[in-house]
């Protein structure tokens, strides 16, 4: 079905992240994969592309856009070219909004252009041991010094980025109160801050080229000026944020599943059974027809929920809703896919292998299918 949600600006935008991921990422994949991180190199490289500070305002060096739909683009070009770009949607679509919305003019000008130009990478520390999507659960705790600073407390862990980052936000307990909810900051902790130490990188099944660490705080001083908004709201300010989280990830599952097709109806035309093209079979053709139509449902809502967004539209519920259904279908195309490279399929060398392992992780991340269930169930009032 032909799309409509892009422009011509999109498209042309989408041509040269292309073409960059063509010649400065795909040839060095599995040598980041092997090193788990990729190289910092990189994300400057993406600076001085426009990606890494799109919706920076130009008076901080960014690109000044409004608009979340070039960053759409930019998940989508890497997602059809079997790449990775580290941690860096996760610094674009996930950090930068927090800074943006309610970093204080200080805050903005000190952090936002090396955000823009890459020297600066972000990531953000909410997930602990032991409480998953429990985000009100958590011990990390901050406790006010005579000077008034923050003294920080607690550890983190399956922190994207968080290996390489310069700039953590740190989701932490402030105050106590009968309601969990209640009494939740955001600390800015900055690379160097006495106390901070990073843990191991993790292994993980997929994302390998993705560093994932997890990381400590014994006392960390944290300047009073480093609290982004206002003391105890951060619940609010994650929530407000997590239908654009949750879009960023169905727009990549989507494309992932759009990848996936791509390069299983290649090999079933090119792989030769019995003498016969494996595309030539009743089977192989039934079972891309039905990934097919499972892609293409998954477009049209994808599309549909980007454009809510733009128009400032997209409720929790309706983010849940996409995330739901792209991430499982992701995981359904995915699969049948697999299957139809047989051996081959199981084997890391075949693109095919890379997708079917990145793509368990997003029934996960960002809330999981179970939680998803709950807030659209919540949300039809049952």
């Amino acid at each position: 079905m032909r799309r409509t949600v892009y422009n011509d600006e999109h498209k042309a935008f989408g041509e040269a992240v292309a073409a960059f991921l063509a010649s400065e990422v795909t040839p060095y994949q599995s040598e980041w994969e092997e090193a788990g991180v990729v190289p910092r190199k990189l994300y400057t490289a993406l600076a001085r592309l426009g990606v890494a500070g799109i919706q920076v305002p130009e008076e901080y060096g960014g690109g000044g856009e409004t608009s979340f739909l070039f960053n759409c683009v930019v998940t989508e070009q890497v997602a059809y070219a079997r790449a990775t770009l580290g941690s860096l949607r996760v610094h674009t679509d996930v950090v930068m909004p927090y800074i943006l919305a309610y970093g204080s003019a200080e805050q903005r000008q000190r952090w936002l252009p090396g955000m823009a130009s890459a020297e600066l990478m972000s990531s953000i520390a909410m997930t602990e041991p032991g409480t998953g999507s429990d985000l009100a659960g958590m011990a990390t705790s901050a406790r006010r010094s005579a000077d008034g600073s923050w003294v920080l407390s607690g550890s983190k862990t399956f922190i994207t980025g968080g290996s390489q980052s310069d700039l953590v936000v740190v989701v932490a307990r402030t105050s106590k109160s009968d309601n969990r909810r209640d009494g939740l900051s955001l600390l800015v902790v900055e690379e160097g801050m006495p106390g901070f130490q990073r843990g191991r990188r993790l292994k993980k099944l997929g994302l390998l080229a993705q560093d994932t660490a997890e990381l400590f705080f014994d006392d960390v001083p944290v300047p009073a000026a480093n609290l982004l908004g206002e003391e105890g709201r951060a619940f609010d300010y994650l929530g407000g944020n997590l239908a654009q989280e949750r879009l960023s990830i169905a727009v990549n599952s989507q494309a992932q599943a759009v990848a996936a097709l791509a390069v299983t109806a290649d090999y079933v035309r090119d792989r030769k059974v019995f003498g016969n093209a494996l595309s030539s079979f009743q089977n192989t053709k039934f079972v891309l027809a039905e990934c097919q139509s499972h892609v293409a449902a998954g477009q049209a809502m994808v599309d549909q929920a980007m454009t809510s967004h733009e128009r400032g539209e997209l409720t929790p519920a309706e983010a849940a809703t996409v995330k739901l259904f792209c991430s499982e279908m992701q995981g359904r195309v995915v699969d049948a896919c697999l299957q139809l490279h047989g051996g081959y399929g199981y084997i890391r060398d075949y693109d095919i292998s890379r997708l079917y392992a990145d793509a368990r992780v997003s029934r996960i991340y960002g809330g999981t299918s179970e939680v998803m269930k709950s807030i659209i169930a919540k949300s039809m009032g049952l």
